[in-house]
């Protein structure tokens, strides 16, 4: 693994500056999966200086050594805090990686840096990683595992299985992530029908799962968590599957993700929305459920066909098929940042009318 100076770095890479937009680690994250994807180099400067502590942050650090690992990337030095870098990858290289945050910091975010450039290496990957499974201003793993994962399943086949849940401020929660491609190359994206996520609907059955520490079992905080949610969706008068569970855990915690199927987009996408609460100290179980119960039916009320926190991380991969739109009540800034950065790497740009968003190509993949 190479480091150098940024004066050494390949002169023709993207500059990038990290203020822009939501100015958060979101713009990290996308840069990388999308430079070790495309094979374009870039620099970053003023990394999350829209935060009360910029610079980059543990699980950023991570992503970075994780793709240097994966794709014999050359990078400036870097440490935590640092507020500058620069990246320059090499070819994806499937294979057997183990990699540990060494922190509560999320894994999930982790996986949206390393995830894109493996659905299209030329074989099949396995990622054993340790850090945080959920917390504040993160997906849960799981949401990640039922709501994203479904819509990526054009690309690869993905299995994400979660040894044990990572709560603050220890982590140490442990996912295996499985990676098959199916295709070749990324010129098999020609294949592939474009993404057509504009038409919400009513729900024809709910799933969710509420889990928790099992030094809180006897509390019954999973079941309280889930029931409350349960009645909170009965308006909705469809069927309602939340499961609970409890694990091993060096810290305390719980949480609970839900998800509502809303039937199959015109390209063939099963349509799911998601939700999720954390459970915190003096907060009741009651409490958590029905915030993401009411998270929940408060996209569907909307008659979107994703969520806000999907919609975002849809963002670069509908960048890959051309012809794609979405459909979004109110855009975040995480959204428009990912689509902005899309716009750097990849030969598209998303056209807004109204409130679908169309990703037109500037030139051929």
């Amino acid at each position: 693994m190479l480091r150098r100076s940024f004066d050494e770095m390949n002169p023709i890479m993207l500059q990038i500056d990290g203020s822009r937009g939501e100015g958060g680690g979101q713009m990290v994250r996308t840069a990388l999966a999308l430079s070790a994807l495309t094979g374009r180099p870039f620099g970053m400067t003023r990394i999350r200086a829209n935060r009360p502590k910029g610079g980059l942050k543990a699980q950023h650090l991570m992503a970075i050594e994780a793709l240097q690992a994966i794709c014999s990337a050359t990078v400036t030095e870097v440490r935590l805090g640092a507020e500058a870098m620069a990246f320059e990858p090499g070819k994806v290289q499937p294979g057997n990686y183990s990699f540990d945050i060494g922190t509560a910091g999320s894994i999930s975010l982790l996986l949206q840096a390393l995830l894109p450039p493996l659905l299209f290496a030329s074989g099949p990957s396995t990622l054993h990683l340790k850090g945080g499974t959920c917390g504040k201003w993160q997906p849960p793993v799981v949401y990640t595992q039922q709501v994203l994962l479904p819509y990526l399943a054009r690309f690869a086949d993905i299995e994400l299985a979660i040894g044990r849940q990572g709560y603050f401020p220890k982590g140490g929660g442990e996912v295996t992530a499985r990676i098959q491609p199916k295709l070749p190359s990324r010129i098999g994206l020609a294949t592939l029908p474009p993404y057509l996520l504009t038409e919400g609907g009513r729900p024809v059955r709910m799933g969710g799962l509420a889990f928790a520490a099992d030094t809180l079992a006897g509390r019954q905080v999973a079941e309280r968590m889930a029931s409350s949610a349960q009645i909170a969706l009965r308006e909705w008068n469809c069927p309602v599957d939340i499961e609970t569970a409890y694990g091993p855990a060096y810290d305390p915690g719980a949480g609970i993700v839900l998800w509502a199927e809303t039937g199959i987009s015109a390209d063939g996408s099963p349509l799911r929305l998601g939700a999720d609460a954390l459970g915190e100290r003096g907060k009741p179980a009651e409490t958590v459920g029905r915030e993401a119960a009411r998270q929940l039916r408060n996209t569907l009320r909307a008659n979107t066909p994703v969520d806000e926190h999907l919609a975002d991380q849809l963002a670069p991969f509908l960048g890959l098929l051309p012809g794609s739109r979405i459909r979004v009540g109110r855009p975040s800034g995480h959204l428009l940042s990912n689509m902005a950065m899309t716009e750097l790497f990849l030969p598209v740009r998303f056209a807004r009318n109204g409130q679908i968003f169309e990703v037109e190509p500037t030139e051929e993949l």
